[in-house]
């Protein structure tokens, strides 16, 4: 999936003249690739675009850049972002230029596909563990997603890394053994209930004792205590 965006070049860097780019509305942003840095400022809505849409993670951007009286394209990927962590707003955005003829590495989501599992009808819980692979190939490989059929999986099965399969010229970078989702058997009320009746059993026996080994190395030694006694006579 491609996504187009139009930035503007911007001339100064620094905190300075990235507050003052704030203030009037717009978002500053760097586009890094082949050893150099543009600095570059965006519109709060197309910086938004860029970082909610799966495009702006997984798939390539097609960045329209105007500026100094030329306009030219290049072709990148969200890289990393900053948000105010009071008020949630974009304070940055940075993205990285990539060449259509050397691989890169990105993350794609991993989509759960095919019918009702069967352990799932029989009364298991389907669980996603792995949410996104890494993987690497060609800007123009890059799949929107990585699916699998878990429709077969029963109570006790699963998917691992190693059973996904993926396009051709794409390689998975994480743990083949790594579990992505599986059908485990639901807890029923009873077992959850004497769990977590356990567990509040094992802490109130882990209190008396913590607060036996506090008031143990709080209390004096009673032989220190008797020399010092000596010491002061």
């Amino acid at each position: 999936m491609k996504f187009e965006i139009n930035v503007e070049r911007r001339g100064k860097a620094g905190k300075g003249p990235a507050r003052e780019l704030r203030r009037l509305g717009r978002i500053p942003a760097v586009l890094y690739g082949s050893g150099n840095s543009l600095l570059l400022s965006m519109e709060p809505k197309v910086a938004r675009d860029v970082i909610l849409s799966q495009a702006g993670h997984t798939g390539l951007l097609t960045v329209q850049v105007t500026g100094d009286g030329k306009q030219e394209q290049r072709v990148a990927v969200l890289q990393d972002y900053q948000l105010d962590p009071i008020t949630g707003t974009i304070l940055h955005v940075d993205l990285f230029e990539v060449s259509m003829d050397k691989p890169i590495r990105v993350k794609v989501p991993v989509a759960t596909i095919g019918e009702t599992p069967i352990g799932v009808k029989e009364g298991g819980v389907l669980q996603n563990v792995l949410r996104e692979l890494h993987i690497e190939c060609l800007p123009a490989q890059i799949p929107d997603h990585v699916e699998v059929d878990a429709s077969r999986l029963e109570v006790g099965q699963g998917i691992h890394v190693k059973d996904v399969v993926v396009p051709s010229g794409v390689k998975v970078l994480d743990d083949e053994d790594l579990m992505v989702t599986h059908v485990v058997a639901k807890i029923s009320e009873a077992k959850l209930e004497a769990l977590l009746s356990r567990e509040a059993e094992e802490g109130a026996q882990a209190e008396p004792k913590a607060d036996a080994a506090k008031a143990e190395a709080t209390t004096p030694d009673a032989k220190g205590d008797s020399k010092g006694k000596e010491a002061k006579k």
